[in-house]
């Protein structure tokens, strides 16, 4: 298996048959489950992988420790992708310690029925291996309230549990200076933005308690091994988490026969047009949800449209505001259209769901359209291109 450095190695998975992680995120390139083993007077093993890669999983560690026993197991995060094979690891090593702190060993209990050989840290703990001294920070929320990261001191490895991870199967290597990195940084962040996404205020106190350390690697649970690219990794999460953004426009949209369409084709020209150059449009029906709030974190314009649909806003619609909503995006100007054959009901639920949950910044004037555009809404819907422009170019 890999050595990173130092007697720490990779011994993780890779999944490239699953379709949807977490039944939710499309992966195209499918993610990997990381590992890492730490090989010293005592063995310790860092997180485990989804249990049903558990006989890959063991013959990686015995490449590296041959019939040695594992000392202790470190439990970062225990959501089941990670900690899947914690019940099984013991059966295979019974005396192992599982490391983690009080939120860890109740859900470990109540996931997998372990409650014995605990060993329990709090924030600045530490663990002597022999060569490898181990410390403990709580980063509770990042994503789930146990989680936690754990400082290699000698050669200043971070373990980061799901932080700085990132969708995409490892391609033979495993550390970023012995890969082509170009495909995972917009995995990063769709990663981010679609699974901690909600918790920036939680990511923001996670960085500032590692400020001042030393951190050559950055070991996550998904994703490569960081080293020549720590500072851009983090600097990523701490754009990220502040919800700051680069210029630029979503919009995406919603169509039955395609008047709400040509709509949005006539706001994003006339963008372009009032000097916005990053634009990108999406149909809520064909693009993956994922994908389109990946870039509502990147960009700070979103205009969104929709027809009314059942007396009400057309459902890809309000399921996208909804999703958005929950994230609890910040910093944001927002514009929006409708379109309706009988029934006006789109723009004024859109504007319902910006007034009681999104609380973006209200920009242009919401425009609505009667079966199919007039010259009058092309208008407006001209006028609404050019506003988002213009405020995006003042910001």
């Amino acid at each position: 298996m890999k050595e990173i450095v130092n007697k720490i190695y990779y011994v993780g998975v890779n999944d490239r048959n699953k379709n949807l992680f977490e039944g939710l995120w499309p992966l195209p390139n499918g993610v990997s489950y990381n590992s890492y083993l730490i090989d010293d007077e005592k063995v310790c093993l860092i997180d485990t992988v989804e249990v049903d890669f558990f006989v890959q999983f063991l013959e990686n560690i015995r490449e590296v420790i041959g019939d040695r026993k594992i000392d202790f197991l470190v439990v970062n995060h225990m959501e089941p992708d990670h900690s899947g094979s914690l019940a099984l690891i013991r059966k295979y090593y019974p005396d192992i310690k599982i490391i983690g702190n009080k939120k860890t060993f109740q859900m470990a209990e109540g996931f997998y029925g372990v409650i014995n050989g605990l060993l329990e840290v709090k924030n600045g703990d530490t663990i002597e291996l022999g060569n490898h001294t181990l410390s403990f920070v709580m980063t509770p929320m990042v994503h789930w309230p146990e989680t936690m990261v754990t400082l290699e001191n000698t050669s200043h490895v971070l373990f980061s549990g799901d932080a700085f991870g990132c969708f995409g199967a490892l391609n033979g290597g495993v550390v970023d200076s012995q890969i082509n990195t170009d495909t995972f940084w917009l995995e990063m962040v769709r990663y981010y933005s679609n699974i901690v996404g909600k918790y920036g205020t939680p990511v923001q106190n996670a960085l500032k308690k590692l400020v001042g350390i030393r951190l050559d690697y950055l070991c996550a649970t998904h994703g490569p091994v960081w080293h020549e690219y720590v500072e851009k990794v983090i600097g990523i999460y701490d754009t990220l988490s502040k919800y700051e953004t680069e210029p630029g426009l979503v919009i995406c949209y919603g169509t039955m026969y395609g008047n709400t369409e040509r709509a949005a084709e006539v706001i994003a020209r006339a963008a372009s047009e009032a000097g916005v150059k990053n634009i990108v449009m999406y149909n809520v029906s064909k693009t993956h949800h994922s994908y389109i709030i990946r870039d509502v974190f990147r960009y700070r314009g979103l205009i969104v449209g929709a027809p009314t649909y059942n007396t009400g806003l057309y459902h890809e619609m309000d399921v996208l505001l909804s999703e958005l909503a929950g994230r609890d995006i910040k910093n944001h100007l927002l514009g929006w259209f409708g379109s309706y054959g009988w029934a006006s009901k789109a723009v004024t639920e859109i504007q319902k769901w910006n007034d009681e949950k999104l609380h973006f910044e209200v920009t242009g004037e919401p425009v609505e359209i009667k079966q199919s555009l007039t010259p009058e809404t092309k208008t407006q819907c001209e006028a609404l291109g050019r506003a988002m422009a213009e405020r995006l170019k003042a910001v």
